[in-house]
């Protein structure tokens, strides 16, 4: 089994909280976790109609037959379960009573937040990371064949090829998540939709294009989009301008969470594809915003992501907030060779922000990471040492 980074950050929570939720996309490993980390406690799946019927129509037995100290799959199937789990977990004011995983972000949080506010703590699990991938010696021989396999752990602990996973992945996907929890009727226009977004995932979003494209409404767009963002499958990075006036760009940054996904939405039969896609940079940056993601995530924080772009079109990929503050400003580079012409744009940034040298990243395609007068260069193995 792939040890996941999330583990010690949900152990530490169930020493504190009474009850943990763990979220994330489909097929992300979030059970497997919860098994490994939590080997003692019952567990059951909602997944399982039988369960699900017990758990929405009997709370109380079914809370009887799973008392404190078990596992709920798909907590979210059993929305009225959440009200009788509160007076369990309030009698007995113990941490570590139940934990809650789900594939569907959007609806678990809207029963935890008006059933167990104040008491869960709250934790994502995306598809593995580089860092998870190279100490589990499961990491693919190039990073351009870890950027077209993905993250998804099935790929990995099954030997599936992608080719054949990701057109399963989304259809389940569509039917499970978007048309039957979330009530997206319109599959075939979504379908179209989430391939239009991984055409656009590293650049900035129009969602006015986005529509005439799809053939739909702006507003039906926007729905969508939080669709994608609920289901982690999608997230909009803001742009950074406060306090700085109109010269600065204003519209969102769009990125598909999983690269392997995106490659196959886009029709790559195979990795060697991206050495001359011209969607390569776009995908590599992809790729360095989800690894920083997936990093903080792991330990339980929710990083303050933002992008920098001027109407001169000088850009930033990545600045990361901390106290309200500019912490670190993050150029990315899909190139293998350094050069020194790679901090131009973020020395001046930084300067301007008052973000320290030590604090000033080039995240590229090469093998070893170094520091220079201007900065850090990282390369994608060394990328946690960022938010270390």
């Amino acid at each position: 089994m792939i040890e996941r980074e999330l583990t010690a950050r949900a152990l530490e929570m169930a020493d504190t909280f009474p009850v943990v939720s763990i979220t994330g996309p489909r097929q992300s490993g979030k059970s497997t976790l919860v098994k490994a980390a939590f080997p003692n406690y019952r567990y059951v799946n909602l997944e399982d109609k039988d369960m699900r019927a017990f758990a929405n129509d009997d709370p109380r037995s079914f809370l009887q037959a799973y008392p404190a100290g078990s596992i709920i799959d798909e907590a979210q199937r059993a929305p009225d379960l959440f009200s009788y789990l509160q007076g369990t977990v309030d009698r007995a004011d113990e941490p570590g009573q139940y934990i809650l995983s789900g594939s569907q972000n959007f609806l678990l949080l809207e029963s935890i937040s008006q059933s167990l506010a104040g008491r869960v703590a709250i934790l994502n699990l995306l598809p593995l990371s580089y860092r998870e991938l190279a100490e589990a010696k499961l990491l693919p021989e190039t990073l351009n064949n870890w950027m077209y396999t993905g993250g998804y752990p099935r790929i990995y602990a099954q030997g599936i090829n992608p080719t054949d996973f990701y057109p399963s992945y989304i259809q389940t996907y569509l039917e499970r998540d978007v048309r039957k929890e979330l009530g997206v009727q319109k599959i075939a226009e979504f379908e179209r939709f989430l391939a239009l977004c991984a055409i656009r995932t590293g650049n900035m979003l129009n969602k006015e294009d986005l529509a005439r494209d799809c053939g739909v409404t702006v507003k039906t767009v926007e729905n969508w989009l939080s669709v994608l963002e609920a289901s982690f499958i999608a997230l909009r990075l803001q742009p950074y301008y406060r306090n700085f006036g109109k010269r600065l760009v204003k519209a969102p940054k769009l990125y598909l969470c999983d690269t392997g996904l995106a490659c196959n939405l886009l029709d790559m039969e195979h990795a060697d594809e991206l050495a001359i896609d011209p969607m390569r940079g776009a995908l590599f940056e992809t790729a360095v915003v989800s690894e920083i993601q997936k990093t903080a995530l792991s330990q339980g924080k929710k990083p303050k992501l933002y992008y920098w772009r001027d109407v001169n079109k000088q850009e930033a990929d990545l600045i990361i907030e901390k106290g309200a503050r500019p912490w670190c400003v993050i150029e990315v580079k899909s190139s293998a060779t350094y050069h020194s012409k790679f901090f131009t744009t973020i020395s001046g940034l930084g300067d301007l922000l008052g973000v320290p040298t030590q604090r000033r990243y080039v995240v590229y395609a090469g093998d070893r990471s170094f520091q220079t007068t201007r900065g850090n260069v990282v390369a994608m193995g060394d990328i946690t040492s960022i938010l270390q």
